[in-house]
């Protein structure tokens, strides 16, 4: 069986797509999977079981992207087309049955809308892959001992950043003396680039012992290096979507961008707000103290977090 599965440019949204993904794989195990994605986010996919093929999206004007995906995917007939991006390239192959995403804002959760494509309900939780090399590499990076803070501190939006001395509160708070994670290490991570760099730069600067893993890995690397940790804490990114999906308890921080569309899933992943009007608040009026005492519930939690819960 072969399945095109065209998916999102953007890491987040990629990291949401592969609960549907591990869902085809279960119900069709033989499957070969052709993955079509943004360039930034084919990591995501790198390491999936049945993967056959990915190809790289780059966008171009007036939509030649598209003419340049269907040329390469014209001349096989597909068992099953899965488009995630609203666009007619399903209807322009040759295939025995098509599951195209209804495009334009709507309310609910990304994931939800993602899983009505093929009519799963419940909606299947994000997954994340990567081999044994990387696996190998996270366990040099971050050896067995004691728990480890990971640290998301960059976005791909300024205004999604919280402050800097924010973090290093939250970091004292939790592996400081009676903190949820005493003792604990850190390890701060973020994407390649100068932005992202720069971005992380003062968090570093005031963390002299944490491990500096900013634009150092690649996706399946850094899905790896979450898996070995205790906790994440981060804006609302890509690496936040990420972390959840490696089943790391983790907190995504969310002001200017609405967490009832976007929060982390996972087993055991919560939006936390700054207060204001949701999806337009700044992230100045997010106390280091409420995310820590969100972070020491969500450790203490046992029961499944329901999709997109946000805390209260």
């Amino acid at each position: 069986m072969r399945i095109l599965f065209i998916t999102s440019t953007r890491i987040g949204d990629a990291v949401l797509s592969t609960g549907l993904l591990d869902h085809l794989m279960r119900a069709h195990p033989d499957a070969r999977f052709t993955i079509a994605v943004g360039r930034v986010a084919e990591g995501v996919f790198r390491r999936m079981p049945g993967l056959e093929r990915i190809i790289p999206i780059e966008k171009k004007r007036f939509g030649l992207h598209w003419l340049g995906l269907w040329s390469q995917v014209a001349f096989r007939r597909w068992d099953l087309v899965v488009d995630l991006r609203g666009s007619a390239i399903a209807w322009l192959l040759l295939a025995k049955r098509r599951a195209v995403m209804r495009g334009g804002r709507r309310p609910g959760h990304r994931l939800l809308h993602i899983a009505q494509t093929l009519g799963v309900s419940p909606a299947p939780r994000p997954v994340a892959w990567f081999g044994a090399e990387e696996a190998a590499r996270a366990e040099a990076l971050l050896p067995s001992g004691a728990p480890v803070l990971a640290l998301g501190p960059t976005a791909n939006w300024v205004r999604k950043v919280w402050p800097a001395d924010r973090f290093l509160h939250l970091a004292r708070l939790l592996t400081g003396p009676g903190g949820a994670l005493e003792g604990a290490r850190i390890v701060v991570l973020g994407g390649p680039g100068e932005q992202e760099r720069a971005m992380a730069a003062p968090v570093l600067a005031g963390l002299p012992g944490a491990v500096d893993l900013v634009g150092a890995l690649d996706l399946p690397e850094a899905a790896a290096v979450l898996a070995r940790c205790a906790l994440f804490v981060g804006n609302d990114s890509g690496l936040m979507h990420l972390s959840a999906a490696t089943g790391t308890p983790t907190i995504g921080l969310f002001g200017p961008t609405p967490a009832s569309e976007y929060a982390p899933v996972g087993a055991r992943a919560l939006a936390v707000l700054a207060k204001g009007p949701p999806g337009a608040a700044p992230m100045g009026a997010l106390s280091a103290t409420r995310v820590a005492e969100q972070a020491a519930a969500l450790l203490a939690r046992r029961d499944p977090v329901p999709v997109g819960e946000v805390a209260a």
